[in-house]
C-alpha cells in the first residue's frame, strides 16, 4: 500500500513540474516575441544597476520594476566601443533613419547673393531749379504755389514789382522797334533770334533780352511784351519745368531783397536713390549695374542702375554711399522716401556645404564629417560668404568629403554626451557629523540608505531631494519610496538599522 501511495505522489509531482516548466517556457517565449525576438539575459534595478535578477519583478529595496537587459544590446555596445575612435561619435543606420540624419558632399560652387539694403530717394541735382530775385521789390500775388504742388512748365506762380525793370524793358522795346515780324504777315513784333541787332546798330536786342532775364523776367513774358509793345505792370514768376514745389519762401505783400530765393522746384521724372553699403562690397557695383527697387507698401517693383559709389565715408557707420538712378513713372518715388534696394553680388567659386551642416556657437563653427559608415568626426571650420542655402567653407574641409547636413544638432548632442561620459568625474566628499551621530560608512564616498540599507551617493540623494532631517540628523535615501517608508515608521527603521544615518 505504501508503494502505491509513493508512486502516485511521485507521478503527481512530475506532472506539476511539467506544467510549471511549460508555462514558464510560454511566458519566456511570449516576452521574447513582444520584445521583437530579442533574448533577455537578466533584469536589473534601474536605481541600483548592480542588482541583477534572472526573472522579471520588482526591486526588493525600492519596489521599482526591474528592467530587462538584452544580449543584442550588449553585443552592439561592445562592437561600437571597439570600432569608434576616441573623439568621434557612432550612430547606426537604423538610428540615422529614425532621427532623419542625412549627409551631403562638399562641393565647389559659386552664386549670386541678393543683398537688401535701405535706400533714400533724393531729387536729381541737375533737375532741381531755384528761382531767385534779380532785384529788390515786393510780391503782389501768389497762385497755387504751396510746397508739394505739381506745377506745369510756364505756369504762373506769383507776380511782383521791381523798379529796375522799367528802364530795361523800355530799352528792349526801343531796340526791337525796327525788327520786322517773324511771321512776315503783319507788323507785329517778336523777340528776334539770339544775337540779332537793330538796323540802327545802337544796341543789341540780345543784350536787353539777357538783362530782362537776369532781373527775373521769363522768356514767355518777354515774348508777350515784344508782341504787345506794352510795358509790363509786374513781373510774372513762372515754373521753368513740370515738377513739384519743394520750397516756397514768399507770400503776398512781402518785400524782398536782391538774390532772395522765391521757389525751389524739382523735376521728379527721374530721381536718385542713395543706399549705404560696406566698403568691401563697393567693388561689386560698377556703373550701369541693374538693381531692383521694392516698394513694399505699394507692392511695386522698379528698376534702377548704379550711377556711382561716392567717395565719402560716413564717420558714424563707416559705410559708403551708393548712388542709383531710376525712372519715376507716376511719381511713385518722392523725396526723402525710403525704399528697399536689392543689390546682386556675384560670389566667387569656393567649397560650399548646406547651411544646416554648420553649427555656429558664436566663438567657433563646427561640422561633422563622415569618416566611415555611421562614424562621424567633429571638425572646426572657417566660413565665408552665404548664398541661399549654401555657405562657403574657407578652411577645414576638402572637396568630396561628406558632412552631416540634416539632424546636425542631434549628432552634436550625441557627441557632447559622449565627451561628458568619457571625462573623468570628481567624486564629491560627503561631510560627516560627529561620530556619535553617524554610522560607519560603506566607503568614503557613500552612505547607507536609512530604509533599505543600500550604499548610495549622498550628493546624488541631496540633488534629487531624497533626504530627511530628524532631530538634527540628516538621513539619505535612494528613492522616494524608501524616503516615504522611513517617514511613516522612522522608529522601526532606526531600530532595524542601528548604524544610523550619514550626513
Amino acid at each position: 500500500m505504501k508503494k502505491v501511495l509513493s508512486g502516485i505522489l511521485i507521478g503527481t509531482l512530475m506532472l506539476v513540474s511539467y506544467f510549471v516548466g511549460r508555462k514558464h517556457t510560454q511566458q519566456s517565449g511570449s516576452s521574447a516575441a513582444a520584445d521583437g525576438g530579442r533574448r533577455v539575459l537578466y533584469w536589473v534595478d534601474p536605481m541600483h544597476p548592480d542588482y541583477k535578477s534572472d526573472h522579471a519583478g520588482v526591486a526588493p529595496d525600492c519596489g521599482m520594476q526591474l528592467e530587462p537587459v538584452y544580449a543584442q544590446s550588449i553585443a552592439a555596445s561592445g562592437n561600437a566601443a571597439a570600432t569608434i575612435p576616441a573623439g568621434m561619435v557612432g550612430i547606426d543606420a537604423e538610428k540615422q533613419q529614425l532621427f532623419g540624419i542625412r549627409v551631403s558632399a562638399v562641393e565647389r560652387s559659386a552664386g549670386t547673393e541678393n543683398v537688401r539694403v535701405l535706400g533714400r530717394v533724393l531729387p536729381e541735382d541737375t533737375r532741381v531749379f531755384r528761382l531767385n530775385a534779380g532785384m529788390e521789390g515786393f510780391i503782389r500775388q501768389t497762385f497755387n504755389d504751396s510746397p508739394g504742388e505739381l506745377v506745369k512748365k510756364n505756369q504762373k506762380l506769383a507776380t511782383y514789382y521791381g523798379g529796375d525793370i522799367l528802364a530795361v524793358a523800355s530799352g528792349f522795346l526801343a531796340a526791337t522797334a525796327g525788327v520786322p515780324g517773324a511771321n512776315g504777315k503783319d507788323g507785329s513784333r517778336t523777340v528776334p533770334f539770339p544775337g540779332a541787332v537793330s538796323k540802327q546798330g545802337s544796341s543789341s536786342v540780345q543784350g536787353y533780352t539777357d538783362r530782362l532775364r537776369n532781373l527775373g523776367m521769363s522768356d514767355a513774358q518777354i515774348q508777350e511784351m515784344a508782341e504787345t509793345r506794352l510795358l509790363p505792370e509786374s513781373i510774372d514768376i513762372v515754373s521753368p519745368v513740370d515738377g513739384f514745389v519743394l520750397v516756397r519762401n514768399i507770400s503776398p505783400g512781402q518785400h524782398f531783397e536782391h538774390s532772395t530765393e522765391f521757389y525751389r522746384i524739382a523735376d521728379l521724372s527721374r530721381v536718385w536713390i542713395v543706399a549705404d553699403i560696406l566698403g568691401n562690397e563697393a567693388q561689386h557695383f560698377r556703373p550701369g549695374t541693374a538693381v531692383r527697387i521694392l516698394l513694399s507698401g505699394q507692392g511695386k517693383t522698379l528698376t534702377a542702375r548704379v550711377s556711382n559709389v561716392l567717395p565719402q565715408v560716413d564717420p558714424a557707420t563707416r559705410t559708403l554711399k551708393l548712388r542709383l538712378e531710376a525712372e519715376n513713372p507716376g511719381f511713385v518715388l518722392r523725396p526723402d522716401m525710403f525704399a528697399d534696394v536689392e543689390l546682386p553680388i556675384l560670389r566667387p567659386a569656393g567649397l560650399t556645404v548646406p547651411v544646416d551642416a554648420v553649427i555656429d556657437s558664436g566663438r567657433e563653427q563646427r561640422v561633422f564629417v563622415e569618416r566611415s559608415n555611421g562614424v562621424f568626426e567633429p571638425r572646426n571650420v572657417e566660413v565665408g560668404w552665404r548664398v541661399g542655402d549654401r555657405v562657403q567653407i574657407v578652411k577645414g574641409l576638402s572637396e568630396g568629403e561628406r558632412v552631416v547636413s540634416a539632424g546636425t544638432f542631434l549628432v552634436d548632442s550625441e557627441s557632447r554626451l559622449k565627451s561628458v561620459e568619457s571625462a573623468p568625474k570628481e567624486q564629491p566628499q560627503p561631510k560627516l557629523l560627529p561620530k556619535s551621530n553617524t554610522s560607519t560608512a560603506v566607503s568614503t564616498n557613500t552612505v547607507k540608505d536609512a530604509a533599505c540599507g543600500m550604499a548610495i551617493d549622498p550628493a546624488k540623494a541631496v540633488a534629487e531631494g531624497h533626504t530627511i532631517s530628524r532631530e538634527g540628523v540628516t538621513y539619505y535615501f535612494c528613492s522616494d519610496r524608501c524616503k516615504r517608508k522611513f517617514s511613516e515608521q522612522p522608529d522601526h527603521y532606526l531600530a532595524a538599522n542601528p548604524s544610523g544615518p550619514h550626513s
